[in-house]
C-alpha cells in the first residue's frame, strides 16, 4: 500500500503572507526522504493555496517521483494538467466558499462533462482517479467513465471515527467502513484501482492499512502537516508510513 502526502497546506502557510517560504519542493523532499510513495498537490481554480509554478517545479525537480494532482472537471486545469503531465490526475469537485473537499464528485449526474475530460488527460499518457463517495452508483458511474481509478472519500468516517469532535460515533463509523470496503470490493470487482483519502489521520488509517486487499493508496495530507508543526515534516510523514506498513496483514 503506497501513501500519497498532501503538501498543500504547506503551501497555505506560504501564500498567508504570499512568500517564498515554506519551500514547496524542500517539503516534497522531506517527505520523500520519509518513505513518502508520491506527492499529492490540489491546484484549484481559485489558487488559494498550490499555484501553477508550484505543479510544473514539482514535476521538473522530482521526474522520477509519482505526482498526483487534484483538479476540478474543467477544461481549464485539465489543460495546465496536459501540458506538465504529472502521473496521474483525481478529479474532485470544487466549491469556492467551501474550506475542503466537502464530499466527492458526481460522476453520475455529470457523465458527459467528466468522460470529456477523461479522455482529454488519458489521451495526454494521464493516468486518471475520480474522487467519489461510497455510493454503488457512483462508483458504477465512475466506471463507465474509463478513469482507472477511483479514490473513496473517507471524511465522513473521519468525522464519525474522531473521539476530539462534536460528531464522533463509533457504532457509525463502523457503519461507515462497512460502506467504503463494499465500495471498495465492488471499485475492485469491476477492475478499477481503489484508492481513500480525506481527513484520515494516525487514530483512524489502520482499518484501511489492513485492506491491502482493497486499497492501493492512501493519500493523507492535514494531519501529517499538523503533526508537522511540532515533530517536523520528515518524522511526521514517517510515522504515518509506519502505522500503514505496520497495519498490514502477515
Amino acid at each position: 500500500m503506497r501513501l500519497g502526502v498532501n503538501i498543500d497546506h504547506v503551501a497555505t502557510i506560504r501564500q498567508a503572507r504570499l512568500d517564498v517560504y515554506p519551500d514547496l519542493l524542500e517539503a516534497a523532499a522531506e517527505c520523500f526522504k520519509a518513505g513518502a510513495d508520491g506527492i499529492t498537490v490540489h491546484l484549484r481554480e481559485d489558487r488559494r493555496h498550490i499555484q501553477d509554478a508550484d505543479v510544473k517545479a514539482l514535476r521538473r525537480a522530482f521526474p522520477g517521483r509519482h505526482l498526483n494532482l487534484e483538479m476540478a472537471a474543467v477544461d481549464v486545469i485539465a489543460d495546465i494538467a496536459v501540458k506538465i503531465k504529472p502521473d496521474e490526475v483525481c478529479l474532485v469537485p470544487e466549491n469556492r466558499r467551501e474550506v475542503t473537499t466537502e464530499g466527492g464528485l458526481d460522476a453520475a449526474g455529470n457523465a458527459a462533462r467528466v468522460k470529456a475530460v477523461v479522455k482529454k488527460l488519458q489521451k495526454a499518457g494521464i493516468s486518471v482517479s475520480l474522487f467519489i463517495n461510497d455510493s454503488p452508483a457512483q462508483v458504477r458511474a465512475a466506471a463507465g467513465t474509463g478513469a482507472e481509478m477511483i479514490e473513496l472519500h473517507t471524511g465522513t468516517y473521519a468525522e464519525l471515527s474522531d473521539p476530539k469532535r462534536s460528531g464522533y460515533d463509533r457504532a457509525g463509523a463502523k457503519r461507515e467502513l462497512k460502506k467504503l470496503f463494499a465500495a471498495a470490493e465492488l471499485g475492485r470487482g469491476l477492475g478499477l484501482q481503489v484508492n481513500a483519502g480525506h481527513g484520515l489521520t494516525y487514530d483512524n488509517t489502520a482499518p484501511f492499512a489492513r485492506r491491502t486487499d482493497l486499497f492501493a493508496e492512501l493519500n493523507i495530507g492535514h494531519n501529517i502537516i499538523a503533526r508537522a508543526v511540532f515533530v517536523g515534516l520528515r518524522r511526521a510523514v514517517a510515522e504515518m508510513k509506519r502505522v500503514i506498513v505496520r497495519r498490514r496483514p502477515a
